[in-house]
């Protein structure tokens, strides 16, 4: 996903203390959709870019023509640490649930008579 789709087209940033590079910017986007898919409040995130956490601020947002889920992050860079707020972007939802991977396996049937 993160080699064919734009970053900006899954989030939209509405403040951000950290310049944020696409890995990161990528980075927080999958957090906040494991958040979002599982109706989860927040997550722990790590790697060589950052740490820190992302919440789920529970509401919809709509700014112009974007809207979307909000999310905040607190977060630590090789930069210090910072706050980033956040919306995932409708179009990005639809894109992201389109590209969901087929359940395993086949069907069981429901009754075994």
């Amino acid at each position: 996903m993160a080699e064919q789709t734009p970053y900006w087209l899954l989030i939209s940033v509405l403040f951000s203390s950290q310049p944020l590079t696409p890995a990161l910017a990528m980075t927080l986007h999958e957090a906040a959709f494991e958040l979002y898919s599982r109706g989860e409040g927040s997550r722990e995130v790590a790697g060589d870019l950052l740490s820190g956490r992302v919440n789920n601020l529970r509401k919809d947002v709509s700014l112009g023509g974007i809207a979307g889920p909000a999310f905040e992050a607190e977060i630590e860079t090789e930069r210090g640490s910072g706050v980033v707020r956040f919306v995932l972007t409708r179009q990005g939802l639809e894109m992201m649930k389109a590209q969901a991977p087929a359940p395993a396996g086949p069907a069981k049937p429901k009754y075994l008579n």
